[in-house]
């Protein structure tokens, strides 16, 4: 698949994230623009990467790319406003959360293609988690573009776009579970007589050395929580104490509210 154009459309965080990607997985940042509102943002942009500003209208008649990464509720306005002008042949990445390829191929001209993408704010530091679907006339060349550059930003799934709903739940909102979690054992911390500092430290290092055992050794989250545990132990007491507020049930039920409201955005 020949590239010679990539247009970003929203370069906030996620945006900041996928545009590093894609110069880490070979894209030169000469062939690569972005359409940007804000002067102070678009020029912190092109400072950083290199990259070039642009109009909505040029990224829409000259990408042979176009990462859509604004808002699920902006998508169908943006949508509106150029989708008339992108040319047949142009692949479409969407990066909004609900929103289905059939929405956006109504959009657009046919012959113009679209993928889908979840992935998670740990792109940034290349240690996002993200799932493909792709829509009617996806080539395998497109989807093995979109693969590539990301798995610059971490691991890369295929699903079924009719999961796409239970990713969001799992891995697109997952990130803020762990630091809701990580901000109650720095505050219980604190109560149980720990500085702030020292709460912080060791609650830190321990979620990074617990997801690091998780990654390198290669056994189960089950095996590893067992093997910390001993018979009626502080551990032991802990767990009994997560069960007994039904941490599982609250974590289930947590979980489907946000697959919940995805399925709402689209």
């Amino acid at each position: 698949m020949a590239i010679k154009s990539i247009g970003i459309l929203g370069v906030g965080v996620m945006g900041e994230a996928l545009l590093a990607g894609l110069i880490k997985s070979g894209i030169s940042a000469s062939d690569i623009s972005f359409a940007e509102k804000r002067d102070a943002r678009a020029s912190e942009i092109i400072d950083k990467y290199g990259v070039s500003l642009s109009s909505l209208t040029a990224i829409a008649t000259e990408s042979d790319v176009i990462l859509l990464v604004v808002k699920p509720q902006d998508l169908g306005d943006l949508l509106d406003e150029i989708g008339g002008q992108i040319r047949p042949g142009t692949l479409l990445i969407s990066f909004a959360a609900g929103k289905t390829t059939s929405f956006i191929e109504g959009k657009i001209p046919a012959g113009a293609s679209v993928i889908r993408v979840m992935p998670n704010t740990p792109a940034l530091i290349g240690k996002g988690a993200a799932a493909i679907s792709q829509g009617k006339s996806v080539s395998t060349e497109q989807i093995a573009f979109a693969t590539k550059f990301l798995l610059a930003t971490g691991t890369v799934v295929t699903v079924d776009e009719s999961l796409q709903d239970a990713v969001t739940a799992v891995s697109g909102s997952g990130p803020a579970y762990f630091f809701a979690f990580v901000e109650a054992m720095i505050a219980s911390g604190k109560e149980l007589g720990l500085s702030e500092e020292v709460a912080i430290a060791l609650t830190v290092q321990t979620i990074v050395g617990a997801a690091g055992m998780l990654e390198e050794t290669g056994k189960s989250a089950t095996t590893l929580r067992e093997n910390v545990t001993s018979p009626n132990g502080t551990t032991f007491a802990a767990l009994q104490s997560f069960a007994n507020g039904g941490l599982e049930d609250l974590v289930k039920k947590s979980m489907k509210a946000a697959r919940d409201r995805s399925q709402e955005l689209a």
